[in-house]
């Protein structure tokens, strides 16, 4: 999905609200003298991980991030390489870039984005904190930083309902084994609730309490969702004690006030505070293959928050852990098996991606009145009478020129269908995703349908000032690759090859069911480290 298509279908607040923030980006400075004075953590050096160590995970976003943290409780000297940059939490100082009015702090070595408002914004290339990658026939949204994804995502954690995850998994994940332990495991350390009442009557969710009001009248009843929001940080950015942030919008980019809880403040904060467990930032993986003496050999470019080369080198390990997402994973291992480093993985790694269905939903002629729309979702609705079963989620509100409003929701539709799989060129040494054109027709069909209803029972009109009502060229789900039962067994142990483990969204079938995937990605990397550690050390 092209950048200017979304904003102009998602943004939760009007340029004009937000037009202070422009000032706050602007300086004489080059972007690296600025970044440097206002965010001098981003540039502190980072010391070179030790030539080698037990385990060895990459990536630390929910699944490296979890793995790391059981590892170290195992008393397993461990090492995290991120590629993204660490960064740091402050209630009041401004962190991250605004969503509306985007700088180099906002995306992952990336030069141009256009607003919302037809406004081009350029700035220098810089480790930003998403990476927005564009594929032939799909853009794909995924974490660039420590933390990974829960630094990114929309702070939703919902369970999938049975039929969806036994249809998925099929025998290899037990529903109620999930159900008891590894779902409960996941709420309790991420400490998931839903919206209060005093926070879902504040001014900034209006467009919440409108959104339920117009399902409502399409027959649904709307379903309060499980949250990664620290709802009492969101509380004091309302009476300011805290930097206006989740209640501004902002999410894609970063809370760097703390209002989203994510992995930083719990399984990699625990993992850290162990000892035996170091995290280490712009250490990006190459290649990875296996040694005469049968340990992991990792090629890593160390790289500067500019994306300059600091130092190239290789590292080992006895047990090497994949958590670098759908993407990155499947992209390592694919690019093994090709040049022959790891030449046993199976012919099933890089196949059976998914986009989980990603649509982004809109409506306009809504009356919201708040001048900021906050960005944490209060509730879904969930249609399966329709060909594609199909979510939708509570996203944002708009405020546009000539007095009227626009509501979104991020919509989801069960799909099993459309899958494709990777393909690594070694002459340009990339890796392309065979995403077809017409992948998800059948998922937008459904969900306009859907939209279609609720427009006609609220009497408000489809789409945004003439843009498309459902719009499914992107994924920030990105689901498969290494699926579970077929590259790898059916707790993350890839085929072929011993002491090598997929622990992230690669190892799922392009779907979780409808739903957001976060929950299911955790739960899962829960359940796989637990029995790794019980047979494997």
């Amino acid at each position: 999905m092209k950048r200017r298509d979304f904003l102009k279908n998602s943004s939760v607040a009007s340029a004009a609200a937000l037009a202070p923030t422009v000032a706050t980006t602007a300086s004489a400075h080059t972007p690296e003298e600025k970044y440097r004075r206002d965010i001098p953590e981003l540039f502190y050096p980072v010391p070179k991980p030790p030539a080698y160590t037990p385990a060895l995970v990459i990536g630390s976003g929910f699944g490296g991030a979890i793995s790391a943290y059981r590892l170290a409780q195992a008393g397993i000297e461990t090492t995290v390489l991120e590629r993204g940059l660490r960064w740091p939490k402050h209630p009041r100082r401004e962190i991250h870039s605004s969503d509306f009015f985007p700088d180099g702090r906002a995306f992952w070595h990336k030069t141009e984005t256009t607003h919302i408002t037809g406004l081009t914004f350029s700035f220098d290339k810089f480790a930003g904190i998403l990476d927005v990658t564009e594929y032939e026939n799909i853009e794909v949204w995924r974490g660039a930083c420590v933390g990974g994804g829960s630094k990114v995502f929309t702070g939703v954690m919902i369970q999938p309902e049975r039929e969806y995850f036994e249809e998925i998994f099929e025998d290899n994940v037990d529903y109620d084994e999930m159900n008891d332990i590894y779902y409960p495991r996941v709420r309790e350390m991420l400490r998931l609730s839903t919206m209060p009442d005093s926070v879902y009557y504040l001014p900034s969710f209006d467009h919440s309490r409108v959104w339920d009001s117009q399902v409502r009248s399409a027959g649904y009843e709307p379903e309060k969702v499980d949250g990664i929001w620290n709802w009492d940080v969101v509380k004091k950015e309302g009476w300011f004690f805290n930097r206006y942030s989740a209640l501004r919008g902002e999410s894609n980019h970063g809370n760097a006030n703390g209002a989203k809880f994510d992995v930083t403040q719990n399984y990699l904060q625990y993992a850290e505070e162990s000892g035996y467990t170091t995290v280490y930032s712009g250490t990006t993986v190459t290649g990875i293959s296996r040694g005469s003496d049968n340990r992991y050999l990792v090629e890593v470019t160390q790289t500067d928050p500019m994306g300059d080369v600091i130092e190239k080198y290789t590292l080992s390990t006895d047990y090497l852990f994949m958590a670098a997402g759908s993407i990155g994973t499947s992209e390592i291992l694919l690019k093994a098996r090709e040049l022959g480093t790891l030449p046993n993985l199976n012919e099933h790694i890089g196949e059976g991606w998914g986009t989980n269905g990603d649509t982004a939903v809109s409506r306009t002629l809504s009356t919201t009145f708040a001048p900021f729309q906050a960005s944490p979702c209060r509730s879904k609705i969930h249609d399966d009478s329709l060909a594609v079963p199909t979510t939708f989620e509570n996203w944002y509100g708009l405020h546009l020129p000539i007095n009227i409003s626009a509501i979104g929701s991020l919509g989801m539709g069960f799909d099993m269908t459309n899958r494709c799989k990777f393909q690594y060129d070694s002459d340009t040494d990339s890796t392309t995703l065979l995403w077809p054109k017409e992948g998800n027709d059948a998922v937008v069909a459904s969900a306009r349908q859907l939209n279609n209803k609720i427009a006609d029972a609220s009497h408000t009109l489809p789409g945004i000032l003439g843009e498309k009502d459902v719009i499914a060229s992107f994924t920030a789900h990105p689901l498969g690759g290494a699926i579970l039962g077929k590259a790898t067994d059916a707790y993350g142990r890839v085929d072929g090859y011993d002491r090598l483990y997929v622990m992230d969204g690669a190892m799922v079938n392009g779907s979780t069911g409808s739903v957001n995937p976060a929950l299911t990605i955790s739960a899962l990397a829960e359940r796989n480290i637990e029995n790794i550690l019980m047979y494997d050390f």
